[in-house]
């Protein structure tokens, strides 16, 4: 979908429509852009860019706030729409999917045609548009999809696919970060057709199993399969700060109500996570992450302890923006086995779950960890005249 939440605000605001618009967080806090318009973005404008930012790059654009309730329920019309040309459609996030279009050319025609009818439904029914991108793969649709924003159709043909991608940047390609760009532009690498003529085993060599997928990439070669109902990849969740902050104290208990958080979304989607992710954004705007391997749990408790751990590991100096915890490598909910030296897990699994009910009657907060508590601020001791 073509910048999905400002569009959907256009949309259902005639006086915004043709004018820059900026959704996210408030202009005068420290949040970051969630999404902004084509005219916006004309101005520099970008998804995750500091709010403040945006605020001095288009100061007359129009701000508002997140509606994901709104965006969810329109994400829903669209994922319907691609449901009725094919059974194989494979949600990545709440304005983009994967369809596989195999075997449809008998009720929809060619390909290309499956593709503009499912375009001028999406308008026809949404009002939105939609940029498509038709190839032979996920990774060559995915790219293909991104070239020719907005209300954008680029096809690329079989056996065309090491051509296509010849021209562009090597950050294209999945995977390829600012490191792994940074490490291919000190051997002379920028384009994919560069990185194509490269060695497999050159590239093995320099980036290990990472090689072999980085060759496979750059001369379109993708064998994954569209996976309609693939579990999520992770669950997280994060909060900048309206400060920067070195209270060690804050951030703890920023950490445990995450983990909290996390631990219910896991247990009502009936998963179990086995790697927990920490993420910190430092001033000025430096982002780390670092990542632990365990049991599988869906124990905020347990997530918090792994975070932590991970959180003093890193001996923050400066003061913090943002810090997040993530949950991934997901798998069914019980099938893990309880710690055995923590005799309390047990219990805790269950006090969870009693938890998950109280909220679902009473609301999110109607039981918290008691370090969640708001504090009373401590009086200091009064002295008497002599200084007792």
């Amino acid at each position: 979908m073509d910048a999905f939440y400002a569009a959907i605000e256009q949309r259902d605001r005639s006086e915004l429509r043709g004018k820059p618009v900026i959704v996210g967080a408030d202009p005068r806090g420290r949040g970051v852009v969630s999404a902004a318009s084509y005219e916006a973005r004309a101005f520099g404008v970008r998804s995750a860019m500091p709010i403040s930012r945006a605020a001095r790059l288009c100061p007359y654009a129009a701000f508002l706030p997140v509606d994901m309730a709104k965006y969810r329920r329109v994400s829903l019309e669209v994922m319907a729409i691609l449901a009725d040309f094919s059974p194989l459609v494979e949600p990545v996030s709440v304005d983009e999917a994967f369809v596989d279009l195999t075997g449809s050319a008998t009720l929809f025609g060619s390909p290309l045609d499956a593709v503009r009818r499912i375009k001028r439904r999406i308008r026809d029914e949404t009002g939105l548009t939609a940029s498509a991108g038709l190839g032979t793969n996920k990774f060559v649709a995915k790219v293909a999809s991104d070239l020719e924003k907005p209300d954008g159709l680029v096809v690329v043909p079989a056996g065309g696919e090491a051509r296509f991608l010849a021209p562009l940047p090597v950050e294209r390609i999945w995977g390829v970060g600012r490191v792994t760009a940074g490490a291919l532009r000190e051997l002379g690498l920028r384009t994919i057709g560069q990185l194509q003529r490269v060695p497999r085993p050159v590239l093995a060599r320099r980036f290990g199993k990472h090689g072999h997928d980085l060759h496979d990439l750059a001369f379109g070669r993708d064998d994954r399969p569209v996976e309609p109902f693939g579990a999520p990849k992770s669950v997280g969740a994060e909060e900048t700060f309206g400060a920067d902050t070195t209270d060690a104290e804050l951030l703890r208990r920023t950490l445990r109500a995450q983990a909290e958080r996390v631990a219910a979304e896991l247990r009502e989607a009936g998963f179990a996570a086995s790697r927990v992710t920490l993420k910190l954004r430092l001033q000025p705007f430096e982002t780390h992450t670092r990542s632990a391997t365990g049991e599988a749990t869906q124990d905020g408790l347990e997530l918090y302890r792994r975070a932590l751990a991970l959180l003093e590991r890193e001996r923050v100096a400066r003061p913090v923006r943002l810090i997040g915890l993530s949950a991934s490598r997901l798998g069914p909910g019980g099938r893990g086995q309880l710690d055995l030296l923590d005799p309390t897990a047990l219990r805790r699994e269950r006090l969870a779950r009693v938890v998950d009910r109280l909220t679902e009657r009473f609301g999110e907060g109607a039981v918290i960890p008691a370090t969640l508590l708001a504090r009373p601020r401590r009086e200091p001791p009064r002295r008497d005249a002599r200084g007792r």
